[in-house]
């Protein structure tokens, strides 16, 4: 059995073996995508083809609409020469249930896929894609830093700068990619558009408007557009950035789910690494819950995806949900998970919920530490999405995610996921900022994690992070058992308002992170002995 669009027409075969199959003419869908295309997606990875692709898969299975979504990739292109082209766009999703089965679907909603290069022959007919008056949405999972167009000290990165200086025709940045295919719909017409960030992290859609606006005002300066374009971009009747709040887990395709799938006899389902390091298969494991709330902004119309369960709403809402969620309820947990599974040598986010200490940690970081400044949003009952957070998804024994995943770009989520409470805590009358315990000590977990030593003593590969190279600067000059040498080089890191959001010196836990941080490299051991001594587990 192939997972191709020949493959699948022996259908009973599949179905024989509890595999869903897509409802609809997959080449008719094609067809009609290419022809007026609606939906494009930037960030060919796992959580569009086990997520986003599924909305629309369900659409098309309802009978709702006949178009599919195209598939961009504008960084890793062995994406789509390895898990796309060989596989003509289908992939299978692999739901991983709590109970150990799993339900397995062939998603057949991607209708095609454009490598975002000036140099390739893709080029070209992205460009015309952004001239058809069709295109209703351009969304995106790139990654939050991505949307950087800055560095640790505040200047443009060198893809950036070049792109700002040689204007439109061969940019590099993804943010300069896409200003520079606005401006084709700009010319052809002004036509309208929705410009969609799923990615994971607040207030995603205010950030995609300014990264992109900064490219377009700097271009201006330099003569390169008019400024007008800038005017089409700013008219949210032209042009919108809908907030989103998007939570499902999606790891890495595991080894065992592979095993499974050639079991039942689909052939060609291995797991790949590219010379990026993405991790990719022609399969994506997930769990089974998951929540999209979008506002409802789109001035070119879209389809109807509340029918797949998307909840559309006001912006306030979506800030609410979104808030929730990823500053208190679920992200900052799974970043303290994601630390201290590092320096514990925890393989598994669900292994790590057996740990007394570790499971307690996320309940004070969440309950006691979170709640207290959320807002609630009416869509969701925050309480209750905490609950299933901590009982129910990560405690997940079939879902193979990994703390080294997880810890990926940490940088760039502390402002977010930690920084936000800490300023509703500083802002807040009823509550005071040096009350705080938990977040402070998973910040100095961090520190000690950045150290590249686990908790034994031995040395432990750090995941990749775009500050890693500044950060370890000041980190590495600290040695097990040195406290000396502790605030000269933390000072830089904690005073970074924009690693933290917060100068946390001048919040008032600064010196208590270093007190933390000071306990934790006593020498090996001293990870757990802190943990039991603060968490009282």
């Amino acid at each position: 059995m192939l997972l191709t669009r020949e493959g699948i027409k022996d259908v009973e075969k599949w179905r024989n073996r509890g595999i869903k199959l897509p409802n609809y003419d997959v080449e008719e869908v094609s067809r009609k995508t290419k022809q007026n295309p609606i939906w494009l997606h930037f960030g060919a990875g796992n959580i569009f083809r086990g997520f986003i692709a599924l909305l629309q898969q369900n659409l098309l299975d309802k009978g709702l609409i006949d178009k599919g979504i195209i598939a961009v990739e504008s960084y890793d292109y062995e994406i789509i020469d390895r898990i796309y082209i060989p596989y003509d766009n289908l992939s299978m999703l692999v739901v991983m249930n709590i109970d150990g089965t799993l339900e397995i679907e062939v998603i057949g909603s991607i209708s095609d896929k454009i490598i975002a290069d000036p140099s390739h022959s893709d080029w070209e007919r992205l460009k015309t894609i952004f001239s058809n008056p069709s295109l209703q949405i351009a969304s995106f999972t790139i990654t939050e830093k991505a949307y950087n167009l800055k560095d640790f000290s505040g200047e443009y990165i060198k893809d950036v700068k070049e792109d700002i200086e040689e204007g439109l025709d061969k940019p590099k940045h993804i943010i300069s990619k896409v200003t520079s295919l606005l401006y084709e719909r700009y010319k052809a017409g002004k036509y309208p558009l929705a410009l969609l960030s799923l990615d994971n992290f607040s207030g995603n859609g205010e950030r995609l408007f300014n990264s992109i606006k900064t490219i377009a005002e700097e271009w201006i300066k330099k003569g390169f557009v008019e400024e007008g374009f800038l005017n089409y971009l700013t008219d949210s009747t032209k042009v919108s950035f809908p907030l989103s709040m998007i939570d499902k887990i999606v790891p890495r395709p595991s080894e065992e789910v592979k095993k499974k799938l050639e079991d039942l006899g689909i052939e060609k389902m291995d797991i790949i690494k590219t010379s990026k390091n993405t991790i990719i298969a022609p399969f994506v494991n997930a769990e089974k819950i998951h929540y999209l709330v979008i506002e409802d902004k789109f001035p070119n119309g879209r389809p109807p995806l509340e029918e797949a369960g998307v909840i559309f709403t006001d912006k306030e809402t979506v800030e609410k949900v979104e808030r929730m969620k990823v500053t208190t309820c679920l992200n900052p947990l799974h970043t303290t998970l994601a630390i201290f599974g590092c320096l514990l040598n925890y393989s598994t986010i669900a292994d790590e919920m057996k740990d007394p200490c570790l499971k307690k940690l996320v309940e004070k970081v969440g309950y006691d530490e979170g709640l207290p400044v959320v807002v609630h949003p009416g869509a969701l009952d925050p309480e209750e999405f905490l609950r299933e957070v901590i009982e129910v998804r990560f405690p997940n024994p079939y879902m193979p995610d990994t703390p080294q995943r997880i810890a990926t770009d940490t940088s760039q989520k502390m402002a977010i996921r930690f920084g936000e409470t800490i300023k509703s805590y500083r802002e807040r009358p009823d509550l005071k900022v040096t009350d705080l315990k938990y977040i402070p000590l998973v910040i100095a977990g961090w520190l000690r994690y950045l150290m590249g030593i686990d908790d034994e003593g031995n040395p432990m590969t750090l995941s990749p992070d775009p500050l890693l190279e500044d950060l370890r600067s000041h980190i590495s000059n600290i040695k097990l058992g040195d406290v000396d040498s502790v605030k000269d080089n933390l000072k830089p890191i904690l005073s970074n308002v924009n690693i933290f959001g917060v100068d946390l010196y001048e919040v008032g836990l600064g010196e208590r992170i270093e007190s933390y941080f000071k306990e934790f490299i006593e020498g090996p051991g001293a990870v757990r002995r802190v943990l039991k001594k603060y968490v009282e587990c």
